[in-house]
């Protein structure tokens, strides 16, 4: 109101002193032009940010990544400060027939012993699957998938209070029973697409998603591999899911992106993803990025290897090439070998050569 004590003034006269005002504009719309000054938030964040290079001024802020504890109770939860270092999800399937471990962990005991194993080798994240999602693999029912999960999840939560725990699934039901179990992130390989009630579901609970980026289902995915430019249509396509669950009220920071390396992607594509991982994290921002290529078919095509847990050194090579291209997380099955490559790789590609 123009005459109250304290009249709101939009844009604010010093908004371009101002890095908390700028930096998250920057990120909505860096193109917005002040109708003052003249210039792009984009300028005005370069300008404050040469400015403050000879000054004293406390450093910018950094993004953070949710991680547990804010759905259970301890309401300041946990966070990772963005590249800081590259998080490792660890991969626990919980099923008969996934293509590199089904049927290892069907009973809970086994399952949370071999969560517990991949913490304290590392892992960041447990990610429990209770539907295989391997070319030509058949739906599992709800109260089936359910079954699966929740128990694991459960016991996961009961031995490791504050593990960050992810629930692999595209069906919104079992999205919310796993919460309820204890899950704290939702990964869909679906990119929220295959339930319609999943993004809704994320959004009142309040739960990171991870999505990701397929054609068709596991049942077709492979007939439907056929792209004009991939890297544009990835981030074109992974921008519109973020744009889907922002709609449906997922806040920007609580949405992970993964580009979905063997879905719906040729040995070439699968390639091409890690080769312009960089190009990815950047046409995503502010989205951090999760690449999974462990143990893939196209991996044991390359080495000659049809045991896919004969796949290490591969796992090993794309974990680098994540971590070089600026992921924030990798997806894998053997947590203590690729926590070491991670932290290897994050000394050689993340270090500030400038302090030396």
């Amino acid at each position: 109101e123009p005459n109250a004590p304290f009249p709101l003034e939009v844009p604010h006269l010093r908004m371009h002193e101002r890095d908390f005002v700028l930096v998250p504009m920057a990120e909505l719309s860096p193109q917005w032009r002040h109708p003052v000054r003249h210039a792009t938030v984009a300028e005005l964040l370069n300008a404050l940010d040469v400015a403050a290079k000879d000054s004293e001024q406390p450093p910018r802020p950094v993004q953070v990544i949710p991680a547990a504890g804010g759905l259970h109770g301890r309401q300041d939860g946990a966070v990772w400060v963005r590249g800081e270092r590259t998080l490792v999800m660890g991969i626990l399937n919980v099923t008969p027939d996934s293509f590199s471990d089904g049927g290892d962990y069907l009973l809970a005991e086994a399952a949370s012993a071999a969560a517990q194993a991949m913490l304290e080798a590392g892992a960041d994240i447990i990610d429990v699957g209770g539907e295989s999602t391997r070319p030509g693999a058949p739906e599992v029912p709800i109260d089936e998938e359910i079954g699966r999960v929740v128990p694991i999840i459960r016991a996961i939560r009961e031995r490791r209070p504050n593990a960050t725990i992810s629930v692999d699934t595209r069906k919104a039901a079992v999205a919310r029973e796993a919460v309820a179990a204890g899950a704290d992130w939702i990964n869909d390989v679906s990119g929220g697409s295959f339930d319609p009630a999943m993004l809704p579901i994320a959004a009142e609970l309040m739960a990171p998603v991870v999505l990701m980026h397929m054609k068709g289902t596991p049942e077709t995915m492979n007939s439907l591999a056929v792209y004009d430019a991939l890297i544009e249509e990835l981030g074109d396509s992974l921008a519109a899911c973020r744009d889907t669950a922002e709609a449906s009220g997922v806040p920007k920071w609580n949405v992970a992106l993964d580009p979905g390396i063997g879905f719906a992607k040729t040995m070439e594509h699968n390639l091409a993803v890690l080769r312009h991982c960089g190009d990815l994290v950047t046409r995503l921002q502010p989205s951090p990025l999760l690449i999974g290529a462990s143990r893939k078919r196209f991996l044991g095509a390359i080495l000659g290897e049809e045991d896919p847990k004969r796949r290490v050194f591969g796992n090993a090579a794309c974990t680098a090439a994540a971590v070089a291209g600026g992921a924030d997380f990798v997806r894998v099955h053997e947590a203590r070998e690729m926590a070491q490559v991670c932290a290897v790789s994050d000394r050689i590609f993340r270090s500030d050569v400038s302090k030396l």
